[in-house]
């Protein structure tokens, strides 16, 4: 080979390759499809990832259920310890679910205005989508605070999952063995059973009103609100 035809990545040109494929069109629309790709693998990585978070909190929900009710003399507190587990696998989702969302925004911001714009040129595209994009990618930063995230991930996986536990745990202190005072049954050792009692509906009721309370909404590319599209009607 030539010595005119090697790679030499201390040489300008080499340096500011990507930049001229950015200012020529054919070779940017080539470069489109590649990077769309390569995006659209990581968030399906960053997916998997956090579905199998959520995945293995159901598996401990149903060992704990499981353990709990096999004997009459296994302790209530079980339930309130798998609640706990459940909290602590939150806590990891929580950074996985706003990993996620940072590149899911970066896919939604090509999709916006770059597909939907080609398929439909009327609509307006962001003016400066691909100064954002590059700004994202020389400095990634997530778009969802924690307080968002955690009220999206409790309301539609976690609240759910505690709230089974909630009312197995109810059942356990109540009906489960006959005969046996509720708050009594509900102690744990060196902590009454009143103490616990309002721990539990204090925790609880503080989880509902972060899953409930309206907050701002930065998550990007998720089914929003309650409209059916019309694109299937035949006309």
């Amino acid at each position: 080979m030539d010595s005119d035809d090697t790679f030499d990545s201390e040489q300008r040109e080499a340096r500011e390759v990507a930049a001229q494929v950015g200012r020529d069109q054919e070779e940017f629309v080539s470069l489109l499809p590649h990077y769309y790709r390569g995006e659209v693998s990581q968030m399906s990585t960053l997916l998997g990832r956090l579905d199998l978070t959520t995945d293995w909190a159901i598996a401990l929900m149903a060992a704990t259920l499981a353990l709990s009710f096999g004997s009459a003399q296994s302790p209530p507190y079980f339930l309130l310890l798998g609640m706990l587990a459940l909290v602590m696998f939150l806590m990891f989702d929580l950074r996985r679910y706003r990993t996620y969302d940072a590149t899911r925004s970066r896919v939604r911001l090509m999709e916006q205005n770059v597909f939907a714009n080609a398929f439909d040129p009327a609509e307006a595209t962001h003016r400066d989508w691909r100064k954002v994009l590059g700004n994202d990618l020389r400095r990634p930063t997530l778009k969802v605070s924690t307080r968002e995230a955690l009220s999206r991930r409790l309301k539609r996986v976690y609240l759910p999952l505690v709230t089974v536990l909630l009312l197995a745990w109810v059942f356990r202190i109540t009906v489960f063995v006959q005969g046996e005072n509720p708050v009594e049954t509900a102690a744990i050792p060196g902590v009454p059973g009143v103490v616990v009692v309002a721990s539990v509906g204090t925790m609880y009721l503080g989880a509902v009103l972060l899953a409930l309370w309206p907050i701002p909404r930065q998550a990007k590319g998720e089914f929003y609100g309650e409209e059916v599209g019309e694109w299937k009607t035949e006309e």
